[in-house]
């Protein structure tokens, strides 16, 4: 729950003000209330806890294991951010059952090796698989013979709707104010300097203002003459009520991803009280916030049934629900994490995880928070600036799907 408008009063200034509480922005108020107190402000347009955008769901994965340096040298830190939020809330966040990926040999392996090169230059332990392997460590498989695999021992899953929420009462508990149903109208500059934030119901100031709006960034950033090429599309993940479920339990089964030819399927063991959980990952058609619906797909149903009935069938049984999200992706699909400064407002920080970041989330809100109050970070992000090609070029091409190489995708297209 939200805090009330009865605990701030008139007051109308603080130091540091958040847009967007969902995974990334929660983190923010979280890292900032430990530096900042009482000075920090969170802005949610919907209700605490909404399904409205990409972070609300009670499991995400999380792992080492990157097809990239520029992520495999921060992931060890994203596992340092949530154990710390565990050690202050005394709340189990994450869960290691260990990660499988999956790949046919001839066909997708070499996305696999990316992830293999990846993790050697980074020292992280894996266990590479033959289907014969596979089979006999996890039984629940029915792999084809040309099926090889890698699993890496620390990945698995985060509770992202209890993380969000632990991140939400530790701020407050340090003196954060978050208010919800509370959209933000336009941001820009006072003539003494402050940034000024207006809402549906008040205008705030502050000395920075962080933007983790998601797929909603540049209905935000507009106001101060930023517009990012950013495609926002709705994905979905479907759960099944499976009648096997001690075989799927985290305590079982771990985490997988299966690299096809155009997309990554990926599932979750049987966590709370959902099902066994299938997703496609970025496969859902390109949509507007406005024009986004809530109304499954049901070809891609079917194709995490097929792939299901092929290499897992005792995963399936009736369906439970499909639950749709929103991804807001840049056009290489990296992360943006950078100020506004080469538009005149260095004062505004943005943060768009692309449709990948929840595993991030805290740690991201940590370096958010650092850029906030020491105008720098430790943390390696300079990949991920905002005038890198991919957000300057007009002409860059979007490859959303992670993992492949990017010249082998384009000469697919």
């Amino acid at each position: 729950m939200a805090d009330s408008w009865e605990k701030i009063g008139d007051r109308r200034h603080f130091q540091y003000i958040v847009v967007g509480c969902g995974g990334i922005g929660s983190g923010a108020i979280y890292w900032l209330s430990k530096k900042a107190a009482g000075g920090v402000l969170g802005l949610e347009q919907f209700k605490l806890g909404h399904d409205h955008g990409g972070s609300q769901d009670v499991s995400r994965i999380i792992r080492l294991t990157y097809h990239d340096d520029r992520y495999t040298r921060l992931t060890p830190a994203t596992y340092e951010a949530w154990a710390q939020l565990e050690r202050e809330s005394g709340q189990q966040l994450v869960y290691k059952p260990g990660i499988l990926q999956l790949a046919l040999k001839g066909e997708t392996d070499v996305i696999m090796e990316e992830y293999a090169t990846a993790m050697d230059r980074h020292h992280i332990p894996y266990d590479r698989l033959s289907s014969e392997q596979l089979r006999a460590r996890y039984p629940q498989f029915t792999p084809p013979p040309n099926m090889v695999a890698l699993y890496q021992k620390d990945g698995g899953l985060v509770d992202a709707a209890l993380g969000n929420s632990t991140h939400v009462q530790l701020a407050r508990g340090n003196g954060a104010v978050v208010l919800d149903l509370c959209p933000v109208l336009k941001i820009s500059r006072t003539a003494d300097g402050k940034m000024e934030v207006v809402t549906t119901k008040a205008t705030f100031t502050c000395q920075r203002v962080i933007v983790t709006a998601g797929a909603w960034i540049n209905r935000v950033l507009g106001s101060i003459g930023v517009q990012l090429p950013i495609t926002v599309t709705q994905e979905q993940v479907t759960y099944f009520a499976t009648p096997h479920i001690r075989d799927f339990t985290k305590d079982k089964f771990p985490v997988w991803i299966y690299h096809a030819k155009t997309n990554d399927f990926y599932g979750l063991p049987i966590y709370s009280n959902s099902g066994a959980k299938i997703g496609i990952d970025a496969s859902g058609p390109v949509v507007t916030t406005d024009t986004r619906t809530f109304t499954p797909d049901p070809e891609r149903v079917n194709a995490c049934r097929q792939l299901l009935r092929d290499i897992l069938p005792n995963f399936l049984g009736p369906e439970m629900y499909t639950k749709t999200c929103l991804y807001d992706m840049t056009p290489d699909r990296d992360f943006l994490v950078d100020t506004c400064s080469q538009f005149g407002f260095p004062e505004v920080i943005v943060c768009c995880g692309a449709g990948h970041a929840y595993k991030f989330a805290s740690l991201l809100g940590k370096i958010l928070s650092e850029l906030a109050v020491e105008g720098a970070t430790a943390y390696d992000i300079s990949q991920f600036t905002i005038r890198r090609p991919a957000l300057t070029d007009p002409t860059f091409q979007p490859v959303f799907y992670m993992g492949l190489k990017k010249a082998d995708v384009q000469a697919r297209l």
